[in-house]
């Protein structure tokens, strides 16, 4: 059906960003228990500076893809759920029940889990941690299981993910927030009035919208906040409606279309117009991030943050909590609240699937990777709890990964 065609393009392209996640992750964990460590490390730390006459804005590499290169990411996050809210799963209440009772689920047990483990310690600031759910990353898993995984199950995933994402930013802004620079934040906040006029008068044009974005990305940066905020709020404002109508689109079409062959390049430059018309700017920034998030960003930033030396890190209640988090609370989290929404009629099950694929799909929302490291990197900034953490991320990642594919495989063929 032409209508799921954008649909499977999104899942074919997240299933190939999470195949690619997977091998830059491997590649820094080789790395980073290999002679070249100490490169590798260096190259985490190198100072990057950016410089505009006396303004100057210096940086560890690592911290600049932190800030920056993931900016990008919560920026598609955010334009990726007001595109659900707005038009897609979750804008229809019946079936977003599910998908949030399991979000809520997915979230509030493993956090719950984390704490027991971890309470009266310091570790205690990584309880955030476990929450999340990688949407590439489960995604890439999914496809290895080929065609016959039910679409109803990928959408499920997809949706449950992007809402999981909506959690991990709501916790990233209240809860991993250093001290606050008033002067900025409000500075931050006027550029994104800004931003929402433009969004408010249907401003067409992304250029003025990245503009006012990157000003507020600075200053919401100095106020102490992680800039990543100022890119989901940008995302918030960004206007969904197209320039012409389908039925414009259609005339505009028809008035331009001739028989001469030696009109046909004309014709060709004309319908490349015509069409971007019929985009909004949201999905055409949408569509532009697509290929840099799964190809560029999300692989650096896993090259960036996977790479654990084994013999420097612990297996301590922080690596236990977050592995206990993401492997059990997970799916116990998803498959419980989902059952007794289904079974208090308050949601059903999606389409072709069964409640042994459900248990697989919330192991599978054990695959925290991205969000859980980056989360871990707010948590425990140059602390000796973040290589603890990772290797819990990592632990409970891989091991959620074979045993969420084995339960989805095992109920595809009963």
């Amino acid at each position: 059906m032409k209508i799921l065609k954008p649909l499977e393009q999104f899942l074919q392209s997240e299933s190939k960003g999470g195949i690619i996640l997977f091998v830059s992750a491997i590649v820094a964990f080789i790395i980073a228990n290999s002679p070249l460590k100490e490169s590798y490390s260096d190259l985490k730390n190198l100072l990057v500076s950016l410089n505009v006459g006396n303004w100057e804005l210096s940086k560890p590499l690592s911290s600049w893809v932190k800030d920056l290169l993931m900016s990008f990411f919560f920026l598609l996050v955010g334009l990726e759920i007001k595109r659900e809210v707005l038009r897609g799963e979750l804008s229809n209440p019946k079936r977003a029940a599910l998908t949030i009772v399991a979000a809520i689920g997915g979230m509030l047990i493993p956090a719950l889990i984390y704490s027991f483990i971890n309470q009266g310690s310091p570790g205690i600031a990584g309880w955030g941690i476990p929450m999340a759910t990688d949407i590439a990353f489960a995604l890439g898993v999914l496809s290895l299981l080929g065609s016959r995984v039910p679409i109803g199950l990928k959408v499920f995933l997809t949706a449950f993910a992007i809402v999981d994402d909506l959690g991990a930013v709501l916790v990233i802004a209240f809860f991993y927030t250093a001290s606050l620079n008033i002067t900025s934040l409000l500075i931050a906040g006027g550029f994104f009035a800004l931003a929402w006029i433009l969004g408010w008068l249907k401003v067409s044009r992304l250029a003025l919208y990245m503009l006012v974005g990157a000003l507020m990305w600075y200053f919401t940066l100095k106020s102490g906040i992680s800039p990543t905020i100022a890119a989901v709020l940008l995302a918030i404002v960004i206007p969904m409606n197209k320039r012409l109508s389908l039925a414009e689109v259609q005339k505009e079409l028809n008035q331009h279309t001739h028989d001469d062959p030696e009109q046909l390049e004309g014709q060709l430059e004309h319908l490349e117009h015509v069409l971007a018309k019929a985009q909004s700017p949201l999905h055409r920034l949408e569509h532009y991030l697509h290929g840099w998030n799964t190809y560029f960003i999300l692989p650096v930033f896993a090259f960036m943050n996977a790479g654990v030396n084994l013999a420097s890190a612990g297996f301590g209640p922080v690596a236990i909590g977050t592995f206990l988090g993401l492997l059990l609370g997970k799916p116990l989290g998803i498959f419980s609240i989902c059952r007794l929404a289904v079974k208090l009629k308050i949601a059903s099950l999606p389409d072709g699937t069964n409640w042994l694929m459900l248990l697989g799909a919330g192991f599978l929302g054990g695959i925290g990777f991205t969000m859980s490291l980056f989360v871990a990197a707010l948590a425990f900034p140059g602390s000796t709890f973040l290589d603890e953490a990772k290797i819990g991320v990592l632990a409970a990642s891989v091991t959620s990964a074979i045993i969420g594919s084995l339960l989805i495989s095992r109920a595809l063929h009963e």
